[in-house]
């Protein structure tokens, strides 16, 4: 599955990874409803990563209706994903733009303090 790419020198968790991407290629329509994923053992060496991390993330999606898998049959991606299952990941996305965000202007001396004052001004449309 070229689709999907994972970095073992990324500091993101493989499975984080690997989820993202299953969304990405969904979102962008590589992936459509009805698509067949590879088998859990089949990407994990295509991958290279562990089995059990391939299975958790199949089933984090399956949780949230992203893939239904049938039984003997093999995972699909959904016919119809329910909008709650992008809110989740839109929030976890945000939080850790945030967080490195604010990780980044505590490198730099700010707080985080100045960088709402700076966000605030920025979305005003003026200039920091």
């Amino acid at each position: 599955m070229a689709l999907v790419v994972v970095d073992p020198k990324d500091p993101t968790p493989l499975h984080a990874q690997l989820e993202r991407e299953i969304r990405v290629a969904i979102a962008t329509r590589q992936l459509k409803p009805g698509d067949q994923l590879p088998t859990v053992r089949q990407l994990a060496v295509d991958l290279r990563i562990n089995a059990n991390t391939v299975a958790r993330v199949y089933l984090a999606l399956e949780r949230e209706g992203v893939v239904a898998t049938k039984r003997g049959v093999g995972t699909f991606i959904a016919d119809q994903i329910p909008q709650s299952a992008h809110q989740g990941h839109r929030e976890r996305r945000l939080k850790a733009l945030l967080d490195q965000l604010l990780t980044d202007a505590a490198a730099l001396g700010y707080s985080p303090d100045e960088v709402m004052r700076h966000l605030a001004r920025r979305t005003e449309g003026g200039n920091p």
